[in-house]
């Protein structure tokens, strides 16, 4: 794999939190659950802002072993993504001190990946584009405005239209081409029901498992 950059976004400066407890993961005891049916895209050339990527079972890096990363951003300059399936152990109550709206909050947040890990970043659900908010796919947005945050953490948002993020994912230009073309990873359409899955945990396993199916099933040429 080639080294992996540390890459900004384009988006207003990330809201920067202290974490009051030690990240954890909630992998233990991951179901299979139920096999989903995913048309996969070949080649670098369908990468997108909104696509997905399901990591192969070959990907050992452990920043992005078994992970799902759904793009935010895609150019010439690199690419950013969030990791969907890494809950971590800490609800978003634990960020009352230092974020409005935060308060009695039990839903837990996610790893976003391994770069700036202090940063805290969401992606909102809504028909209505938020102030300073970066558009994704569809009716999706990503958040780093902290004003922003807490103006939608005071609305009747729910795990189902918004996750929080710590860190996120960057690749410098050239490096997720690259990988990809290692077969590293496999290339999603945006389904918003994998970004908002009710169980996180299993879907890295649905998915790869779903793949390997439609591999096994294809003819050969």
């Amino acid at each position: 794999m080639a080294g992996r950059a540390r890459y900004l976004l384009k988006l207003t400066v990330l809201v920067w939190i202290t974490v009051p407890v030690i990240l954890g993961d909630s992998h233990d005891g991951v179901s299979q659950g139920e096999v989903l049916s995913v048309q996969a895209e070949s080649g670098s050339k369908n990468l997108a802002a909104g696509k997905l990527l399901v990591a192969r079972r070959k990907l050992l890096d452990p920043n992005f072993a078994q992970t799902v990363v759904l793009l935010i951003q895609y150019d010439e300059k690199g690419s950013v993504g969030l990791i969907i399936n890494r809950q971590s152990k800490i609800p978003l109550s634990k960020l009352s001190t230092e974020l409005s709206g935060a308060k009695g909050r039990s839903e837990l947040l996610f790893v976003g990946g391994p770069v700036e890990r202090l940063a805290l970043m969401a992606l909102l659900r809504t028909r209505t584009k938020p102030e300073e908010a970066r558009h994704v796919i569809a009716d999706v947005y990503a958040i780093s405005s902290k004003p922003t945050l807490e103006k939608t953490l005071a609305s009747d948002s729910t795990p189902s239209t918004l996750r929080l993020y710590l860190g996120y994912a960057g690749w410098a230009a050239g490096q997720l081409e690259f990988e990809i073309g290692m077969n590293a990873w496999e290339i999603l359409p945006y389904n918003a029901g994998f970004v908002f899955d009710a169980h996180p945990e299993s879907l890295w396993p649905r998915l790869a498992e779903a793949e390997e199916l439609q591999i096994a099933g294809r003819k050969p040429e």
